[in-house]
């Protein structure tokens, strides 16, 4: 099940060196099959599809791996709870089977169950605690429409008030009458998912670029720009797919996206003490509306998530304004006996979610971004380029394979059906091989079958099995497998993608000269 074949491990590994040689040869070169811009999850996992499927691939991204939407997510990988409840049943079905794939075949290693308490306070009714019981059972039997094991996610259940406060000691005691227990999927790290589908594309033969700005887009290809040198050149494609995100619309014409901002607070671990589980929170006035708290493996807790519309231009990388801040932690106060002050939110981030906007020439005016459809929408302009939008990162694998059959389809490639479902990404195994490797659970469940590498190397060399910032267990051995294996080029994206010290500002700082040091000896070298 391990996903570094066909080729070995070497075959999978993104390093400086290897993003020179295959941009002089895609740039001025022969037409490949297909040509992806954008390198979130949904990009990534379109040139995956289409290399697995045999076709010639080239992937741009004028950043990085996951440098937009993909690295800013809840890390969740839900089972379509939500959309059940508003009678989207497709949607739901669809969101529960993509889960049931991560968690038992294609990243298991990466994708795990996560409990939450739902706590039942004075703010939720006799009523509303019958209403969520019923949806979270509603959630099993999607679970079980779709195939994933009961042991794979447990049965939810109702809570006494001694077990929701052993779950979660920070919530507050005065009218708690227990709590509603339940499961859903989480990502160890989204960023680490896309790298793991970036480098499982690489291991078949597509070429990864990073810093390749799309200038132009035409249904034979598109007009680049390197963005470490500034020289431009054209790579010449068969066929076109757009699945650069929130700027989908920038590239094509007539792609309109409503951007929403999903804001997350950070916190560290002694500002909530021990949780064994996360919270939903119901959001006052809001029906299926909840604040998360999302207790993480590096110890870190995430405070999320808003629902925001963004007007005007699109940021590289979204503000987090007070008023989002503000609003999360009223909610997340509102449960706990101690409350959470501004001061100990030592990191913010926010995500915006590319929405098809449909309202055009609606005389009803624009609803709420939180009331547009998360359904993805695939989409070919008069000239044959393709482009996905739309959608969420559980369903990333379906909107990549819904592009390429249309790619496939329009410009008449040769090409048999996807067959990602049942394909394993870099790091993948059954659970019990993951259980028997000789490296620390932690590595485990971010490299998988490659942590005893990650562990060895922090080994065999003087210093790199110390962590870079105190308290904190990031190695210096995992910022140099990034800079050697995972195509991480600068500190930056050490940093803020391929591990995320970068979240906490004072983490950054603290870690910056550490990968510098690194970073001079480690792009040369070769995996």
């Amino acid at each position: 099940m391990n996903a570094s074949a066909p080729g070995g491990p070497a075959a999978s590994s993104l390093s400086a060196a290897r993003r020179a040689g295959e941009l002089t040869a895609a740039v001025g070169g022969p037409a490949v099959d297909v040509l992806v811009v954008g390198l979130g999850a949904t990009g990534a996992g379109a040139a995956l599809d289409a290399a697995a499927r045999g076709l010639s691939v080239v992937a741009v991204d004028a950043h990085d791996l996951a440098f937009g939407t993909s690295r800013f997510s809840s890390k969740l990988i839900h089972g379509g709870l939500r959309y059940l409840a508003s009678g989207r049943l497709g949607v739901a079905h669809e969101s529960a089977v993509e889960r049931g794939v991560l968690m038992e075949r294609t990243a298991p290693h990466l994708v795990h169950a996560q409990p939450f308490v739902l706590p039942l306070t004075p703010m939720v009714s006799g009523g509303q605690a019958a209403l969520a019981r019923a949806g979270f059972r509603a959630g099993d039997t999607l679970r079980l429409a779709a195939r994933t094991a009961r042991a794979t996610l447990p049965p939810p259940r109702r809570l006494g008030v001694v077990e929701t406060r052993h779950l979660a000691p920070v919530l507050r005691r005065g009218g708690l009458r227990g709590g509603l227990l339940s499961w859903d999927g989480r990502l160890t790290d989204d960023a680490r998912l896309v790298t793991a589908l970036a480098r499982t594309a690489a291991a078949r033969g597509a070429r990864v670029l990073t810093r390749v700005r799309a200038l132009e887009l035409t249904s034979t290809g598109a007009r680049v720009r390197d963005e470490l040198t500034g020289e431009e050149g054209e790579i010449r494609a068969r066929a076109v797919i757009n699945a650069s995100g929130v700027w989908a619309g920038g590239l094509v014409d007539g792609v309109r996206i409503r951007p929403s901002r999903g804001t997350h607070l950070v916190l560290r671990p002694e500002s909530l003490g021990p949780l064994s589980a996360g919270l939903h929170i119901p959001v006052p006035g809001e029906s299926d509306r909840f604040v998360l708290v999302l207790p993480q493996d590096d110890g870190r807790v995430y405070v999320g998530l808003t629902d925001e519309p963004v007007e005007g231009d699109i940021p590289d990388v979204p503000q987090v304004p007070e008023t989002d801040i503000g609003f999360l932690l009223d909610v997340l106060c509102s449960v706990l006996h101690s409350p959470v002050h501004r001061g100990d939110v030592v990191g913010a981030f926010a995500g915006l979610r590319p929405l098809l906007d449909t309202t055009q020439g609606s005389s009803e005016g624009a609803p709420r971004t939180a009331d547009l459809s998360r359904r993805h929408a695939v989409l070919t302009s008069c000239e044959g380029v393709v482009t996905v939008v739309g959608g969420k990162l559980t369903t990333y694998r379906r909107m990549a394979e819904d592009a390429v059959d249309a790619a496939v389809r329009v410009r008449g490639l040769t090409a048999g059906p996807s067959p990602t479902a049942s394909l394993p990404l870099v790091g993948a195994a059954a659970p019990h091989v993951l259980a028997s490797l000789p490296a620390p659970r932690r590595l485990v469940r971010l490299y998988g079958t490659e942590a005893p590498a990650v562990h060895a190397l922090g080994a065999r060399e003087p210093g790199l099995a110390k962590p870079v910032v105190p308290g904190y267990p990031v190695t210096r051995a995992e910022l140099l497998w990034a800079l050697r294996h995972e195509g991480a080029l600068d500190e930056e994206d050490v940093l803020d993608r391929r591990t995320r010290i970068g979240l906490v500002p004072a983490d950054r700082d603290t870690a910056f000269e550490a990968v510098r040091s690194l970073a001079g000896g480690a792009l040369p070298h070769r995996g």
